[in-house]
């Protein structure tokens, strides 16, 4: 038996974010959104139907976050949102996933942090003491009918209750987030009997929380919730991936549940003592195609695995990938112009099912049924081992020439900060944005013209030149202190460096969605990474010869240029990550030789790369850390190192965070309220610090009392001569219109402090 956990939602080539985003400038009808989400339903269970899979996945798509679908499903509406009862659903929904619709006055949106250790963001629960749950399944049984009519045989997916209620936050002091789990359990057992009523067979249960360090008293709510949800008289598979379940292995044997799914890529550790102790009666799952990277697997040594399990089980065993395909991209065949020797090597979303297909005919039929398919995987995976594209002995060496020296700067933080203040002569609360500006229709459509060939390269680069200049006059008429070029010249943080990098693939449709209509497309790192010339220096010297400001020279750390790609899996992750580090110091000190006195180096995935178990946790901080002193310790005392993170949960890395001794760190905090000020209550963290105060997720223009509450808030636990005032995150999705008046706000708010402050000093 096969069968898939989810399937990218994003459509072919992007079908979904252009309807979204068309319906939220009111370009496209509600009813023609529906319409173009239920094409791409249909195309998705079609494309797994014809891969072979004997049960499809139904529940797994979503309009903007499959967590904020099962808030919807299950009632539970923040109380701040309650005066939209009224409002059409559609309409409710985008106000909690982006703070407006097209109806509907502005309100703070759901916090946002990432889906575990990967790039996909999730809406988060909130509970309040008044928290109740009201279940409407509407969507997801009318879903299933759209599949079955199909003639898809449907396996509904939802989020398990207990990993629902651990992933959520207690908006109030002391709210105990367990308090609300019998009232859940009741909701889950109205949706389990609907479903049945509705001639369900199997229902796929999430709980991703299994592969993460649990106390006791969760691992309680698991033999709570499935104590009660287990005799419900559905089949329910347990459904776990990220990671091994390792101490929770117990627990998750004795659940009374009809099956098991477990990730044998990355909890492969936890496969012969599950194989051994799960009982034979029931369906095991094995996730044996990695769902979370794009190589060909290696067929073979799987199925050498595999071929005892299934004879001992027989058909209790299924296959399915590891994870949701989510992760990745929706089909290989898309690309036509990637380099075809690179190409053999990898396998998209549509190429792991067929995968997935090989296994169970070899299982079922003999290895002699998919002989073909077994030589040609082989071979394709020979020769990627083989290939002279792999190895550089120039980047071989020089990671052997790396020493302390290169790890550390000229000198400690107080004495540069020093040196830095008198050199850049910034106010108190200097204010700065994070690095893009939006990227204009103009500026996409240069892009790909260029691209295409069918823009000269000079009438080009003058176009860019032109959008550089108007975002350092913007950013000047609003007063603001540090300047940025813009990035008018860059598609993507990741891909655009990678682009200029050796031993970096690139694709044309293989795009990932990472939140709502936001979809990234991740290179490829396929062998030794290396930098032949500048990529950095021509646009942002040209920047600062049109201004007397600082302009930042803007750059995407090692840690995100790996963790935000699709990384070679025959080496360590940490050398690919020295690799990046050397490439980039080299970057550094050409932007600092140029005159460039402000560098920030982007590390947002620093915290999302992190392993789940914390005891895996001392040796990716290491090398993490590592690797961002590489790349910035080369500089003199008074360049000021700058970096950037952003929607994740930071506080409890907080001092591997003060390790990477950057100058200045600028970092999420307006959707959690200043969360982060919770780090510093115990941590007194020595460098500069941005909270960030205006979300650039939401379309809503940030108003000057609040941006300047939250700074004071700030100021409470950093002293003010540290703190910066800039945005959460970079500026590129947003409107020039929504931009301008939020950036004059921000300038503003940092005014009033300023003045408060002056007039405190003065008594």
């Amino acid at each position: 038996m096969t069968h898939n956990l989810g399937f990218p939602r994003i459509g072919h080539k992007r079908a979904l974010k252009f309807a979204l985003e068309k319906y939220w400038k009111d370009e496209r009808s509600a009813e023609e959104l529906v319409q173009s989400a239920a094409e791409v339903r249909a195309s998705n269970w079609r494309l797994q139907h014809e891969a072979g899979l004997d049960l499809v996945p139904v529940g797994d798509f979503s309009l903007y976050d499959h967590v904020l679908d099962t808030s919807m499903m299950l009632g539970h509406v923040p109380a701040r949102f309650k005066p939209d009862d009224e409002l059409p659903r559609l309409d409710r929904y985008f106000r909690l996933a982006r703070g407006r619709s097209r109806s509907g006055t502005p309100v703070q949106p759901a916090e946002m942090t990432k889906w575990f250790d990967t790039n996909y963001h999730y809406l988060v629960p909130e509970f309040e003491e008044s928290t109740t749950f009201s279940l409407d399944a509407s969507r997801l049984l009318s879903e299933m009918e759209e599949a079955r009519t199909g003639g898809v045989r449907a396996k509904p997916v939802v989020l398990g209750p207990v990993s629902y209620l651990f992933l959520g936050k207690a908006k109030e002091s002391g709210l105990d987030k367990l308090a609300f789990l019998e009232q859940l359990l009741d909701q889950y057992e109205k949706l389990l009997s609907q479903l049945q009523a509705h001639g369900v067979e199997w229902v796929q249960i999430d709980e991703p929380i299994l592969a993460l360090d649990l106390e006791t008293r969760w691992q309680e709510a698991f033999r709570t919730a499935y104590g009660k949800l287990g005799s419900c008289g559905i089949n329910l598979l347990l459904t776990t991936y990220f990671g091994p379940v390792r101490e929770n292995l117990p627990l998750v044997l004795e659940l009374p549940v009809a099956g098991l799914h477990l990730d044998a890529v990355r909890g492969a550790e936890d496969v012969d003592r599950i194989v051994r102790e799960y009982p034979k009666d029931r369906v095991l799952s094995l996730g044996a195609i990695d769902g979370r990277n794009i190589w060909k697997a290696d067929l073979e040594q799987i199925l050498d695995w595999l071929e005892p399990i299934y004879a001992d089980r027989g058909e209790n065993l299924w296959l399915a990938p590891s994870c949701s395909l989510l992760h990745v991209p929706v089909d290989l065949d898309l690309e036509t112009r990637m380099n075809p020797e690179i190409a053999d090597w990898l396998a998209f979303g549509k190429q792991k099912l067929i995968e997935l297909r090989v296994l169970d005919r070899a299982l079922t039929e003999g290895r002699t049924a998919v002989s073909a398919e077994l030589t040609e995987n082989r071979t394709a995976r020979e020769r990627r081992r083989s290939s002279s594209r792999i190895t550089d002995s120039a980047v071989q060496n020089r990671l052997r020439s790396i020493d302390d020296s290169m790890k550390k700067r000229q000198s400690p933080y107080p004495a540069r900060a020093k040196k830095q203040h008198q050199h850049l002569q910034l106010p108190l609360f200097p204010t700065t944005t994070i690095g893009s500006f939006p990227q204009t229709a103009e500026i996409r459509k240069a892009r790909r013209a260029y691209r295409k060939g069918d823009m000269h390269r000079e009438t080009y680069e003058q176009l860019m030149a032109g959008q550089i200049e108007h975002a350092v006059r913007q950013q000047e008429e609003a007063g603001l202190d540090v300047l940025v070029h813009g990035e008018a010249e860059r598609n993507d943080m990741v891909e655009h460096f990678g682009e200029q990098l050796s031993g970096y693939a690139f694709t044309e449709h293989g795009w990932v969605q990472s939140y709502g209509s936001r979809c990234v497309k991740p290179p490829i790192v396929f062998g030794d990474v290396s930098r032949p010339e500048p990529m950095t220096v021509k646009w942002i010297s040209y920047a600062q010869s049109l201004t007397e400001k600082p302009v930042k020279g803007m750059l995407t750390g090692p840690m995100t240029m790996m963790q935000w790609a699709f990384v070679r899996d025959d080496q360590a992750r940490s050398t690919t990550a020295r690799q990046i580090a050397l490439a980039l110091r080299d970057e550094v000190r050409d932007l600092e030789a140029a005159g460039i006195s402000v560098i920030q180096v982007d590390e947002p995935a620093m915290r999302e790369g992190l392993p789940l178990r914390r005891d895996d946790w001392p040796p990716y901080l290491s090398y993490a850390v590592e690797a961002f002193r590489i790349a910035t310790s080369s500089v003199r005392d008074e360049t000021q190192i700058h970096t950037h993170m952003c929607y994740a949960e930071f506080n409890d890395i907080i001092e591997s965070i003060a390790d990477l001794d950057a100058d200045v760190i600028t970092i999420e905090t307006s959707r959690s309220d200043m969360e982060l000020l919770e780090a510093f209550t115990d941590f007194e963290y020595p460098n500069e610090i941005g909270p960030g105060v205006y979300d650039i997720h939401s379309p809503n223009i940030p108003d000057v009392g609040t941006m300047a509450d939250l700074v004071k808030k700030a100021a409470t636990r950093i002293p003010s001569e540290r703190l910066w005032i800039n945005p959460d995150c970079g500026l590129k999705t947003r409107t020039w219109d929504e931009v301008k008046p939020s950036l004059r706000n921000m300038v503003e708010a940092a005014r009033s402090l300023r003045g408060a402050s002056e007039r405190a000093a003065a008594g």
